[in-house]
C-alpha cells in the first residue's frame, strides 16, 4: 500500500521492512485533513536535522533510518501514528537517544524525533510543573532551579525525560520524594489510534500501566510533576585506587547497612579500565549529594577522610552538580541490570575479583574494555511514596536497581559482548545470592533490562494485568511497529 505526499519540495521513500513494500510518506495528506495545527518537519538522510534525529550517546544504540520527522503538537503525532498504523510501517520514538540498548528508539524506516516538543509550564497554584518529552532533565533543572524549583529527575547530565519517566525514574531525590513516576499527576498521551488524552490517576488502569510500563500504550507528550523547593546543594566525587580500595569498600558497607539523612544520597561505582598492572585496574568511585548547601556535621566524614586519589567537592546550584557528573561513554555500549537488596563488603570485594577477570578476558579482544558497575544506594523506604505501579511490581520491600556498564569499540564485538554481558551480570547477582540475599524475585529495573530480559525479571507478578491493558488500549498492536519491551497478547 502506498500513499504519495511531499514536504518542502521533496518527496522521499521510506521502507517497510516488515512488509518489503513501499511506502511514499509525508505531510501534504496530512495537511489536507485541515487537522495539523502546527508545520510538520521531515527530512531526508544528509540533512544536518537527520543526523541528530537519529544520534544516539552511544552508536551501538543508533541506526540510519529512511527519514525522520518532527511533529510539533499531539495532533500531528496522532496523525502520524494513524498512517504509520494503517501501512503498518516500522517505527521509532526517540526523545534525547539515551537507551543502551538498539533497535528501543531507532529504526531504518521512520524516526519520530520528540525535539519539538520542549515546552515547560509552571503551574503556581497546583505546585506542579508541566513539560514536553523532548527535553533532557538538565534541560528542566535549569529553567526551574533559577526558579527556586525542582522536580524529580534524572541523575547524570543529558538523560532524556521520557523514556526515564516511563520506566520509572530513580533520582537524587528519591530518599525524600519517591522514583519520579510517584511524583506525575499528569500525563499527555498519544494513544496508538492517534486520539490525544490526558491521562490522571482517575483513569486507573492506564495510569497504573503508564508508571513504568514504557511506550507499550502510546506516546507520552507531555509530564505534570510536582515540584517542590530548591536551593543550593552540596556534592563530593572521591576516586580510590589500588591499595586504597579494600578499606573503602567497608566503610562504603559499613555507611550504606543504615537508613541515612533522607536528603542526602550516594551513588557507588566500581570500574575496571585496561591499563598496565593488574593489581590496579578495577577502582572505586564514590559520589555523594546533599539537598542543601551543607551536609550535617559528620554524616559524610568517614568517607572524605577515606585516603583517595581525587577528592571533589561541589557548592553551588543543583545545576553545577548534574553537569560535573557526564555519563560514561565508548563507542558501543550496553547496560543490564544487576538488582541487589544491599550492598556487604563482601558483595563489594566479590564484584571486584569479577570484573578483573571479566575485564582481562575482554580487553584481550578490544584494548579499549570499559566496565562499570554502578551502585545505586537508596534508603529502605523509598517505595512508600508512590501508590501501585507497573514498576516496581512489589512495593513491599526495596531492591536497590543497580545496573552493570560494558564499553568497547568494536563493532563486530556485539554479539561477542552481549553474551558477555549476560553472563557476568548473572555472575554479579551470583554474589549476592551467595551474601545470603534473596533475590530470585527481586525486579530488573526497566531502564537498565538490557534487550532479551523476559518480562516477568522485570514486572513479576503485574505482566498479566500490563498485558490485558494493552490489548484495551493498543487492540491493532501499533506499537509492536516500534521499538521496546512489549507486552504481546
Amino acid at each position: 500500500m502506498k500513499l504519495k505526499a511531499a514536504l518542502l519540495g521533496f518527496t522521499f521513500l521510506a521502507a517497510t521492512t516488515a512488509a518489503q513494500d513501499q511506502l511514499y510518506f509525508g505531510a501534504d495528506d496530512l495537511f489536507a485533513t485541515g487537522h495539523t495545527q502546527a508545520p510538520l518537519n521531515m527530512f531526508p538522510p544528509g540533512t544536518p536535522e537527520f543526523k541528530a534525529d537519529i544520534s544516539h550517546w552511544t552508536n551501538s544504540s543508533s541506526q540510519v533510518a529512511t527519514c525522520s520527522v518532527r511533529p510539533g503538537t499531539a495532533q500531528d503525532l496522532g496523525l502520524i501514528l494513524r498512517e504509520l498504523a494503517h501501512t503498518r510501517t516500522p517505527f521509532a520514538i526517540r526523545c534525547s537517544g539515551h537507551t543502551g540498548n538498539p533497535h528501543f528508539s531507532s529504526t531504518r524506516a521512520v524516526q519520530i524525533s520528540m525535539t519539538r516538543f520542549n515546552e515547560i509550564v509552571i503551574n503556581e497554584k497546583e505546585g506542579t510543573v508541566e513539560f514536553g518529552t523532548g527535553l533532557t532533565w538538565t534541560d528542566v533543572y535549569s529553567y526551574l532551579v533559577p526558579r527556586g524549583l525542582n522536580v524529580v529527575g534524572g541523575r547524570l547530565n543529558g538523560v532524556g525525560v521520557g523514556g526515564f519517566t516511563l520506566g520509572g525514574g530513580y533520582s537524587w531525590k528519591t530518599n525524600q520524594y519517591g522514583l519520579t513516576v510517584d511524583t506525575l499527576t499528569a500525563i499527555e498521551l498519544v494513544l496508538p489510534n492517534g486520539n490525544v488524552v490526558k491521562v490522571t490517576e482517575k483513569d486507573k488502569d492506564l495510569w497504573f500501566a503508564l508508571k513504568g510500563g514504557l511506550n507499550n500504550y502510546g506516546i507520552a507528550t507531555k509530564f505534570t510533576l510536582k515540584t517542590h523547593k530548591q536551593t543550593d546543594v552540596w556534592g563530593a566525587i572521591l576516586a580510590f585506587e589500588g591499595e586504597q580500595v579494600k578499606p573503602a569498600y567497608t566503610a562504603f558497607a559499613d555507611f550504606l547497612a543504615k537508613d541515612n539523612d533522607h536528603k542526602g544520597a550516594q551513588l557507588g561505582a566500581m570500574a575496571y579500565t585496561n591499563g598496565t598492572s593488574s593489581s590496579e585496574q578495577v577502582g572505586l568511585g564514590m559520589v555523594l549529594f546533599y539537598d542543601g548547601p551543607k551536609p550535617p556535621a559528620g554524616l559524610y566524614d568517614d568517607l572524605l577522610n577515606l585516603p583517595n586519589s581525587l577528592k571533589s567537592i561541589i557548592e553551588g546550584t543543583f545545576v553545577d552538580f548534574v553537569l560535573s557528573l557526564p555519563p560514561p561513554i565508548r563507542e558501543r555500549a550496553y547496560f543490564d541490570g544487576v538488582p541487589m537488596l544491599h550492598y556487604s563488603a563482601p558483595v563489594l570485594k566479590a564484584m571486584a575479583d569479577d570484573l578483573q577477570s571479566w575485564g582481562d578476558r575482554l580487553s584481550k579482544h578490544d584494548k579499549d574494555t570499559l566496565i562499570v558497575v554502578n551502585l545505586d544506594a537508596f534508603n529502605s523506604d523509598i517505595l512508600t511514596h508512590g501508590k501501585p505501579s507497573a514498576y516496581p511490581p512489589d512495593r513491599s520491600h526495596t531492591v536497590l536497581p543497580s545496573s552493570l556498564y560494558l564499553g568497547w569499540t568494536d563493532k563486530s564485538l556485539d554479539k561477542y559482548m552481549y553474551d558477555n554481558l549476560r553472563a557476568l551480570s548473572t555472575e554479579l547477582i551470583q554474589a549476592g545470592i551467595e551474601d545470603g540475599q534473596d533475590l530470585k524475585h527481586a525486579a530488573h529495573y526497566t531502564n537498565y533490562a538490557v534487550f532479551g530480559t523476559p518480562l516477568g525479571q522485570m514486572y513479576g507478578k503485574n505482566v498479566p494485568r500490563l498485558r490485558e491493558i494493552r490489548k484495551r488500549y493498543d487492540p491493532n498492536r501499533v506499537m509492536d511497529l516500534t521499538g521496546g519491551f512489549r507486552f504481546r497478547f
